[in-house]
């Protein structure tokens, strides 16, 4: 009789055990880029530690593709489910269908155009981009200004205007530009570069082309700004003479920071973010409340503390 009581009291620890285990089902707008790879990996790593079975999928930036993953983890019945938003003018219906079926839904890392809306058991960790693109212009002007310019043209490199933090970024420079301690820049072109390397390249190549005069770059992120320095090398123009912004502290950012081509960029948390996201997920999972909004905060990243972020994201 005793040997069946500890029998059972053994298959109920493993029951136990089973039942707390989580199974999240995760969708990234984009495999191929450098950002969200560190995010996506930084969300693997957490759950490793927290015993948590992670489905991830790429949406390949395709909206419809991302919805029908939404779509696949409800019917499949995952306890959470984490998104990053293709086009976070988007959003609305993903949350509709994982709230009808009670599934917990994370966005991370882009704002969801319904995040004031959001129903109960969802949640948004990321970071406020205003901020990233205000560190990134005051920085500018500040460097614009130890160089004695009087006035200073700038040209924008914007991400997809479908995102919420393209839009916040580009915000964010042109908010700087116009108070009085930065008036004295003015913007001489924008462009969309769609996040891209090549595209940003291919941007600052035909503007040079063009004739258009530029004392700084401001890219919405750092894979513009890479491709911008990419297209200023190729013109032959020396990388004192033009300010390059980026957003992200990406490794490659920070190679071309410490080879004296970036001049600034923004860390963004790409770990915390992941581990913010996993872990919202698993609470809402559990019938814990959370914060609606979790912001991981924006760092300025510059020459003097390089050394300090060389070995994040």
């Amino acid at each position: 009789m005793k040997s069946k009581l500890v029998m059972a009291a053994l298959l109920a620890g493993m029951m136990a055990g089973t039942a707390q285990a989580q199974n999240v089902g995760v969708s990234m707008a984009l495999f191929d880029d450098n950002f969200l790879t560190v995010l996506r990996n930084g969300m693997i790593d957490y759950s490793k530690e927290k015993d948590v079975k992670l489905q991830i999928e790429d949406a390949q930036n395709d909206v419809g593709k991302q919805l029908n993953q939404i779509q696949n983890f409800v019917a499949s019945g995952v306890d959470a489910i984490i998104v990053n938003p293709v086009d976070t003018d988007a959003t609305a219906a993903m949350s509709q269908a994982a709230s009808a079926a009670g599934i917990p839904l994370v966005y991370v890392n882009r704002e969801p155009a319904n995040v004031d809306q959001l129903p109960d058991k969802q949640a948004f960790v990321a970071s406020k981009e205003i901020d990233a693109g205000t560190l990134e212009t005051k920085e500018a002007c500040r460097l614009l200004k130890a160089a004695g310019k009087k006035e200073a043209k700038v040209v924008v490199l914007m991400g997809e205007l479908s995102n919420q933090a393209s839009r916040m970024r580009t915000k964010a420079i042109k908010d700087v530009i116009a108070t009085p301690d930065c008036s004295f820049m003015s913007i001489a072109e924008e462009q969309v570069g769609n996040w891209s390397r090549t595209q940003g390249a291919d941007l600052v190549t035909n503007w040079l082309s063009a004739g258009v005069k530029f004392d700084a770059v401001l890219a919405n992120n750092d894979e513009m700004a890479i491709g911008a320095i990419q297209a200023l090398k190729a013109a032959n123009i020396p990388m004192d003479q033009v300010v390059v912004g980026g957003i992200d502290a990406t490794q490659d950012a920070l190679a071309a920071m410490a080879a004296g081509d970036l001049d600034v960029t923004v860390f963004q948390n790409a770990a915390g973010q992941g581990k913010g996201a996993v872990d919202a997920a698993l609470k809402l999972a559990k019938g814990e409340s959370v914060e609606k909004k979790v912001y991981v905060p924006f760092e300025l990243v510059t020459p003097s503390n390089l050394k300090d972020y060389q070995k994040k994201n």
